[in-house]
């Protein structure tokens, strides 16, 4: 990360996944998980990421 293209990546991705999490957050009110297991966690980002990619579609 200490070289040029770290720096490039790490400063990229404040425009690429950043606003992505502020969305769900913001838009679903998703601050926390209420499921134990990592597998019913996994589901449940994975539908949150289907909705916000589908919503992202259809504007």
């Amino acid at each position: 990360m200490k070289k040029k293209k770290g720096i490039q990546k790490c400063k990229q991705r404040c425009y690429d996944v950043a606003p992505i999490f502020a969305s769900i957050k913001h838009n679903h009110g998703f601050k926390r998980s209420m499921l134990k297991g990592l597998d019913k966690v996994t589901i449940k980002i994975g539908l949150l990421a289907m909705a916000h990619n589908l919503r992202k579609k259809t504007a």
